[in-house]
């Protein structure tokens, strides 16, 4: 059977991990992917391995906030947040139409915390960090104007701020497509099954293929492990001690108009006065987020557990009332696992968000951190591997984080084509020239139209029907039933682009709904 373009591509590189490199990076996460990148763009040999499917663990689940985290800064984690700010305005300007300003609102209720002057002093510092002022106060009277279905009772007006918002998954496609315009390599489903050592220093590892039945031996001078929540079990390999607190984070998707919402409200739950925030995102209402310890193994696909879905809805009924809202409203659900640094606090809502580096036996782990700070963490991971590329020397100031793209030339409404800008970066106009007819349509109500799932299933390296709805596209959470009605036209482009025959489908289908059904729908 014919191979299309990303069958042939996958295996092209499949052919090249035989080769030695300079570094092998285990992961395909954001981490990961920064870590490809900022090494591939000075020059190293980097070969990326990743056991799923790119983006296929906490980086495709988080909260799609691009944020400083005003909660850390409450806590006194003050370096923390002033990172966080600097990159989220880094990306901010790298990156418009994939990460974008998101308007926040903090309602006050007389007798709750936090109170205007708190929180005034909080919104100051953190605007410091960013170097422009972007928060006020509004009265009553405003408040309900801006968020109308909002709580009335005891409201005494409320606090405006800026963050920002991304499509996780996405960014971190983005990070992969231009570190392989720089010479990066980056394998999806193939598995680094052991640790390969010589002398005593990890030197490559195994990497078997779990698309196709083969295997290979990586060699390398350095290895970064970038596996998340994972880390600790690479770790063990080389005998490094559990860091990690495995933290689930769950969230409800709703339709828009059934919460509308002209920007994101951020509240405090009504039982524990934990943060929770509700906020546009492509076209629908994502609602999040929980913080609970995982006690399943992490090999296990996360799913929301009834206790995470009722906290959650509770949270949206008691903050705007008038919504009436119901557990058959609720289109789709997601949890993440998150890696967080175990330091003994029995609360997991305060346990730490930094990161970690460390060096054993010639492995470096990254892990921990959050979605914004990725950058940081890949020159930090870089610095520990320095000394292994010896003589050779690293510059490792920062750089843009990514390459310039402008929208492409078109008809399209400029919205359009800055959101694909953003997703796609120098492909958008490939893109919109290999669309057919009626693919620069959107899909339903959604932002994504036909032409990127087309494109995707070409060009991303696309394994499995979950990969193009969960990940390379959206849709298979913002529309009912993981877009169980758009199947027939995404099963007439899968067979085509992916060279899948009828058998080869239905087997895709068939897993594809059962995993909707088990982990993103509501729970049992």
């Amino acid at each position: 059977m014919t191979q299309r373009g990303g069958a042939r591509a996958r295996d092209a590189d499949w052919e090249r991990l035989s080769q030695t490199c300079d570094l092998l990076v285990v992961g395909g996460g954001v981490t990961g992917a920064g870590v490809l990148l900022e090494a591939a763009r000075r020059g190293l040999r980097t070969v990326l391995v990743e056991r799923g499917d790119f983006a296929s663990g906490t980086s495709s689940r988080s909260s799609k906030l691009v944020h400083g985290g005003l909660r850390y800064l409450a806590e006194g984690r003050i370096a923390l947040t002033r990172e966080s700010v600097r990159e989220r305005e880094a990306l901010l300007q790298a990156a418009p139409g994939l990460v974008d300003s998101m308007p926040f609102m903090m309602p006050h209720y007389r007798g709750r915390r936090p109170g205007r002057l708190e929180l005034a002093a909080g919104l100051a510092l953190y605007d410091a960090f960013a170097g422009r002022r972007m928060h006020r106060f509004v009265d009553r009277d405003e408040a309900l104007r801006l968020a109308p279905s909002i709580d009335e009772r005891a409201l005494t007006g409320a606090h405006l701020y800026e963050d920002a918002v991304t499509d996780d998954a996405r960014l971190v496609l983005r990070l992969l497509q231009e570190a392989r315009d720089a010479g990066g390599i980056a394998v999806n489903y193939a598995e680094a099954t052991s640790l390969v050592r010589r002398d005593g220093a990890v030197v490559g590892a195994c990497v078997a293929d779990r698309a196709e039945n083969r295997t290979t031996v990586v060699s390398s001078r350095a290895v970064i492990n970038a596996t998340g929540v994972y880390a600790d079990a690479l770790r063990g390999e080389v005998g490094g001690a559990p860091r990690l607190r495995p933290l689930r984070g769950s969230h409800v998707i709703l339709p828009d108009w059934r919460l509308p919402l002209a920007q994101a409200v951020a509240f405090a739950h009504p039982s524990d006065g934990r943060p929770v925030f509700a906020y546009p995102w492509l076209g629908a209402t994502l609602v999040g987020t929980t913080d609970v310890d995982h006690r399943e193994p992490i090999s296990h696909e996360p799913s929301i557990a009834r206790e995470e879905f009722a906290y959650l809805l509770d949270a949206v009924r008691a903050e705007f009332p008038r919504c009436g809202l119901r557990e058959s409203d609720v289109l789709s659900t997601y949890a993440g696992i998150r890696p967080v640094l175990e330091d003994g606090r029995s609360d997991p809502s305060k346990a730490g968000r930094g990161y970690l580096v460390l060096r054993e036996r010639g492995l470096v782990t990254v892990t921990g951190g959050k979605l914004t700070t990725f950058r940081p963490m890949a020159l930090h991971a870089l610095r520990a591997i320095a000394p292994l590329l010896a003589p050779r020397r690293l510059d490792l100031a920062a750089q843009p984080i990514f390459a310039a793209a402008p929208p492409p030339a078109g008809d399209l409404p400029l919205s359009t084509r800055r959101r694909l800008a953003g997703r796609f970066g120098a492909r958008a106009r490939d893109l919109l020239d290999a669309a057919r007819d009626g693919e620069t349509e959107a899909i339903g109500s959604m932002p994504a139209l036909w032409a990127e799932l087309r494109w995707s299933a070409r060009n991303e390296s696309v394994v499995r029907l979950e990969d193009l709805l969960l990940r390379r596209t959206r849709i298979g959470l913002l529309a009912r039933d993981g877009a169980a009605a758009w199947l027939p036209r995404i099963r007439a482009i899968c067979l085509e682009e992916l060279a899948w025959d009828e058998e080869r489908m239905q087997r895709e289908e068939t897993a594809y709904a059962a995993l909707v059904r088990g982990r993103y729908g509501l729970p049992a």
